[in-house]
């Protein structure tokens, strides 16, 4: 069988082709920019020709939100449909405050740019290069906010992750979708452009990614273990005992120095942070998922993601899933997979 694991981050995405018939090493692997990355390109290509814009499609992670600032700063029109402007901001009228034209329709003259965190079209084209076939399932984590039109971002999306982790009881594999919760409009919109397969947030990839990694497993199971995904823009961090998830932490990197950062990460581990102090911080939050079990100490630090040489001084441990760090949430997509299927 052949799975396409996709991991849809700021920055990158990071995918493993997996073919069940191959050795995990000979997989195909891709790190390609960011469907974000790539829709801000073509805002700016317009922003420098003085082209009018209009934003259409699904959808998606608002991370070229930048590049639409910077085309209305220049006095120039920037039109949007009503779904695709969800991308920007759950609160469309705030968009029309900005001035953002939500409309159904292209306005004349206006360059259409396309929004999808998944572009069917895209990879069949990518993997056909590579003489690979389109696979049977395609696996997706993209890190969502869920829908909040009236309420802060970071307190709906922490809000999400306090129902979602006590609906699981912790369980990490329980984080990989079969049917997304309603309020997590950007992976409903993933799942509707990847055929339905399984669809994760990105911080719950990025556990099982660590996972995967049989030394981080064996202290998970053991000891128990802190692992740090240190984000492109956020960090987020898991307390793991036995495929159980006892606390979370998650704040933006841009905030944070190595110092500010092992020292909260420090905290965390000994149930010693508070939610209101990270929120304050202009943070998303902390909770502990499960009473803190004092006969299991959160000592070893494993710590993946593109920002995580912040740590490099600290005593922590680099994990390499598969082979490949940059692979890491493929990878947990993969091993969240294999543990639904009641695999090793």
């Amino acid at each position: 069988m052949n799975i396409l694991c996709v991991d849809i981050g700021s920055g990158t995405q990071d995918a493993l082709y997996y073919q069940s018939g191959q050795p995990l090493q000979n997989c195909p692997k891709f790190v390609l920019p960011s469907p974000a990355q790539m829709v801000g390109q073509q805002i700016q290509k317009h922003t420098e020709t003085k082209q009018p814009v209009y934003l259409y499609g699904q959808v998606m992670g608002g991370g070229f939100g930048g590049k639409v600032w910077k085309h209305l700063d220049q006095g120039l029109s920037l039109a949007a449909h009503p779904l695709a402007a969800l991308s920007l901001a759950d609160d469309v009228h705030k968009l029309e405050e900005r001035g953002v034209w939500i409309t159904e329709h292209c306005p004349s003259g206006h360059r259409p740019v396309y929004l999808s965190d998944f572009d069917p079209g895209f990879w069949r084209s990518i993997l056909a290069l590579a003489g690979l076939d389109m696979p049977e399932l395609i696996l997706a984590a993209a890190q969502d906010h869920g829908f909040h039109p009236q309420a802060s971002n970071r307190l709906g999306r922490f809000s999400l992750w306090t129902d979602l982790l006590s609906r699981s009881r912790g369980k990490v594999q329980d984080l990989l979708f079969e049917q997304p919760p309603q309020e997590l409009t950007r992976l409903k919109a993933v799942q509707s452009m990847t055929g339905g397969g399984p669809v994760a947030d990105t911080g719950a990839a990025a556990v099982l990614g660590a996972l995967f990694d049989p030394d981080s497993y064996a202290v998970s199971q053991d000891q128990g273990v802190l692992v740090v995904n240190v984000g492109n823009s956020h960090t987020i961090a898991f307390l793991v005992h036995q495929e159980s998830i006892y606390g979370i932490f998650e704040h933006h990197t841009g905030l944070l120095d190595s110092r500010k950062l092992w020292a909260y990460l420090s905290r965390f581990g000994q149930n010693n942070l508070d939610n209101q102090e990270v929120f304050a911080d202009h943070g998303h939050g902390c909770m502990y998922v499960h009473d803190f079990p004092t006969q299991i100490h959160f000592d070893s630090v494993v710590v993946l993601g593109p920002r995580r040489d912040m740590l490099q001084d600290f005593p922590v441990t680099f994990p390499a899933p598969g082979g490949d760090m940059m692979l890491a949430g493929a990878f947990g997509l993969l091993h969240g997979w294999q543990l639904k299927q009641g695999e090793s």
